[in-house]
């Protein structure tokens, strides 16, 4: 393919896969190749070079595989701009979006990175003529091209979680597995990606950085704030980190709403998840890209920090968390240090997501327009305990209510059985002290404080002596 003053002039060879000697002008869509997705992003001022993870990233550099996996805002992205910048190889950046999914279009973009960043690719690997497939030559001729580079080529894929075609996954281990050390694949994902990754790692071809290592220590939330002009001590950085689990972008946007405030320190000693600037961020980078059916389903599951599938279907009397969650939340597996199989789990992006979720869903999701109640007829359980019969596997952290103005102390940790049904075996009308404590129990293990406190009320004046039982006998 090649383009004079517009016009574009394609070779076609009998594999169905166009050749020619000049660079490709279009993806196989017809769409032109846009330079903001082969650069990688500015690093602000304000940016805090994280030695400890770039050199676990350094480290890595034999095997052939590395995973950065976190939520949003979790500062994968610029952590492997900040460390691709200094290395020596020619890197190749590859931003993907809703428009790169097909798997013609992958690899026409893939292969504009590699040209874009100065790799020399012979005109006999041509470029795919067709948007939903990728001939099998192209991808043996680019794997046998880059095998035999004196020099590795580093691939970063950055937003990898948008992929969600199968095949691209299959092919692309089949590139990284025959292009042996001539090629060097950086993944950033939210989310664990297709590839035979129990594979990699079983050979000890992989490195990973995930959420746990993303986030930000206590002397690093004060080397951020110290960017920001801000002075806080290590303490007081550690209680910061505590309330937003060291999540980059809550502590970004937590010191530059604290810059604004009169008293920067006290606004940050006394910051709170469910600050406007942090749910803008949910909103933009989480929520808006999520169907009417997973914002639905993350509105009734907010209350909870961490959660597996079952637990959700549990809770929500549906049966498609499974397929809804992966896409929006950051998933772990208990497989993923061992290698030994587990129940999946999800966690909520960042600590603070929780509350802020709980506060934004109600508003922003188009079909649950109930309040706290949720939409399309059920109830969502932003109050409710966790269920008697809990999804079993490694990993899984049942909710815990979270404290709410009004709510005693007595109300926060769930009923370790039943009451309800201790009640039914009596007689609807006995009472008794023992009754009411019971009948007490079921309601506040409802939430019921009223009839709760009523019945706490009724066994203790029911246990007082009256007047004439206190008369000794004469």
């Amino acid at each position: 393919m090649t383009c004079w003053d517009g016009v574009v002039s394609v070779v076609v060879v009998n594999d169905g896969t166009p050749h020619g000697a000049a660079v490709p002008c279009v993806d196989p869509l017809g769409d032109p190749f846009l330079r903001t997705r082969f650069v990688p992003p500015a690093r602000p001022d304000t940016f805090l070079r994280r030695e400890r993870l770039v050199r676990h990233l350094d480290r890595a550099s034999p095997a052939p595989l590395t995973m950065v996996n976190g939520s949003a805002g979790a500062g994968k992205t610029l952590l492997v701009a900040e460390w691709a910048a200094h290395l020596s190889q020619p890197v190749a950046w590859l931003t993907l979006d809703r428009m790169v999914q097909e798997p013609g279009v992958f690899w026409a973009h893939l292969l504009q990175a590699l040209r874009s960043a100065g790799v020399p690719l012979p005109a006999e690997i041509g470029s795919p003529a067709d948007a939903g497939r990728v001939n099998h030559t192209l991808l043996t001729r680019l794997a046998a091209e880059l095998s035999g580079r004196d020099r590795p080529v580093v691939v970063v894929i950055d937003e990898y979680d948008r992929v969600t075609a199968p095949e691209i996954s299959r092919q692309l281990d089949f590139v990284l597995r025959n292009a042996g050390p001539g090629l060097r694949l950086v993944l950033v994902t939210r989310t664990e990606p297709l590839l035979p990754l129990h594979r990699y790692r079983a050979a000890g071809e992989m490195t990973e950085v995930r959420g746990a290592e993303l986030a930000f220590t206590p002397e690093e939330a004060a080397a951020l704030l110290e960017l920001h002009g801000l002075h806080l001590s290590l303490a007081a950085a550690g209680a910061l980190v505590d309330r937003t689990g060291g999540w980059a972008a809550g502590l970004r946007l937590c010191a530059l709403a604290a810059r604004q405030s009169p008293d920067p320190e006290l606004y940050l000693k006394e910051f709170e998840a469910g600050r406007s600037t942090i749910a803008d961020f949910l909103l933009a980078e989480v929520l808006r890209r999520q169907t009417s059916r997973t914002q639905d389903l993350l509105l009734r599951v907010s209350v909870l920090d961490r959660f597996c599938a079952d637990l959700v279907n549990t809770l929500t009397g549906r049966g498609d968390a499974e397929p809804s969650l992966p896409p929006c939340t950051a998933r772990t597996r208990s497989s993923s240090a061992s290698g030994t199989a587990g129940t999946a789990c999800i966690r909520c992006s960042g600590r603070s997501s929780g509350p802020i979720c709980g506060s934004v869903l109600p508003a922003w999701s188009p079909n649950c327009t109930d309040g706290p109640r949720g939409g399309c007829g059920t109830r969502a359980p932003s109050r409710r305990c966790s269920p008697t019969a809990p999804p079993r596997g490694p990993g899984v952290h049942l909710p815990r209510p979270r404290r709410r103005p009004g709510d005693r102390a007595a109300l926060h940790r769930p009923a370790r059985r039943r009451p309800g049904r201790t009640v039914r075996r009596r007689e609807p009308g006995a009472t008794s002290p023992a009754t009411d404590l019971v009948r007490a129990a079921r309601d506040l293990s409802r939430y019921d404080l009223d009839h709760g406190l009523a019945h706490l009320r009724h066994a203790g004046n029911s246990r007082r002596p009256t007047r004439a039982s206190r008369r000794r006998p004469g």
